[in-house]
């Protein structure tokens, strides 16, 4: 089956309102930049996305997140993006924290079939025990607040149910792909593309180089196709757009 598209926006284009969206890369390394463009020219709006972060100011997600596109994140980290500490205080967005491995798992969990798991992440704080502000109201007080965990020993030691993620998509990035959507990722990009490429129900990869069937070597491809639907080829000129969050001179 050939699952190449001829662009991004057609790729997203049946992406409705308040659709479950994960998204991959780290910080602004390996993100599905040119498929989250499409996603803002679509006008998607109401969106709740699992995704390690939610961008930069003006940059990955948070030039949706700065439209007022996304609904809710779930995620790992809050830091570089202003707007998202804003609209989070402000109670426009709602927020799931988690740390960061139980997310991976979460993630790669769902996409396995695996409903739950046991973890000692967290065993002792509130991600236990409840009370975790996921949204505040406009006073500032918290309207709605993270429920406590089934926890369990496991010999004499204690562990929390996490529950696997699926989403209704998936955006991931590919430094190669072929037609039936095995992927290869490099460096950075390996972080939470193949994970979020597994929950995702029906996952578009935009691969920065797009191969005949036959040319990855089985030994190589890090994702098969089984997990990928939609695959779209960047530009030279797409490929080469990746952002860097801080430019340090010394």
């Amino acid at each position: 089956m050939d699952k190449v598209w001829a662009s991004a926006l057609e790729a997203v284009a049946d992406i409705p309102d308040d659709a479950s969206l994960a998204v991959g890369g780290f910080g602004l390394s390996g993100i599905p930049a040119t498929l989250i463009r499409a996603l803002y020219d679509h006008g998607v709006t109401g969106l709740k996305v699992v995704s390690n972060n939610c961008g930069t100011d003006g940059h990955g997600l948070g030039v949706l997140l700065a439209a007022g596109r996304i609904a809710r994140v779930t995620g790992s980290y809050v830091g570089e993006n202003k707007e998202f500490a804003r609209q989070y205080l402000a109670g426009e967005l709602e927020v799931e924290l988690v740390p960061q491995g139980t997310l991976a798992e979460r993630l790669r969990a769902g996409g396995a079939g695996i409903p739950a798991f046991y973890t000692p992440a967290g065993v002792g704080t509130q991600v236990a025990t409840g009370g975790l502000p996921w949204r505040y109201a406009p006073d500032g007080t918290v309207s709605v607040a993270s429920p406590p965990k089934e926890t369990r020993d496991f010999a004499g030691r204690p562990y929390l149910l996490e529950h696997g993620i699926t989403t209704d998509y998936a955006l991931v990035r590919a430094w190669r792909g072929d037609h039936h959507g095995n992927l290869v990722f490099r460096k950075a990009a390996a972080n939470f593309n193949p994970s979020a490429a597994m929950a995702g129900r029906v996952t578009i990869a935009e691969v920065e180089e797009l191969v005949e069937p036959g040319e990855l070597d089985p030994d190589t491809v890090h994702l098969p196709g089984v997990f990928v639907q939609r695959v779209v080829a960047l530009s030279p000129r797409q490929a080469a757009e990746k952002e860097i969050e801080k430019r340090t001179v010394l």
